[in-house]
């Protein structure tokens, strides 16, 4: 009594298909090193993939966080923007040189407007 291939494993499904022809053994063996060489190439493809997602998500992280610190920058800037622009504002009410009518008068005349007919 010969022992075949343990049940379930890889060679007794491929010799107890229905509609199989007989395999030689150098067939089952190719068939075998085919199936492992595909299983290491499916979990090395599945290993990419999942650094190529945490690089993504790390990338994700800092420019989240890059965002932020601009966003507060941005908030910063807008505030000074608009305490600058109140106080300019009240300096224009008492600026000696913006009251005075004598500062409109153009000491020297424009070189361009002289040119123009």
């Amino acid at each position: 009594m010969s022992q075949g291939p343990p049940a379930g494993s890889v060679l007794q499904r491929s010799v107890a298909a229905p509609g199989n022809q007989p395999q030689s053994p150098e067939d089952d063996d190719r068939k075998v090193r085919r199936r492992e060489k595909n299983r290491v190439a499916a979990q090395r493809s599945r290993k990419k993939q999942t650094q190529r997602a945490d690089k993504l998500h790390e990338e994700y992280e800092c420019l989240e966080q890059e965002n932020a610190v601009l966003r507060r920058e941005i908030s910063k800037l807008t505030e000074e923007l608009r305490h600058l622009s109140e106080a300019l504002k009240e300096h224009e009410k008492m600026c000696p040189l913006l009251l005075c009518p004598m500062n409109f008068v153009q000491v020297r005349p424009d070189p361009v407007v002289s040119c123009l007919p």
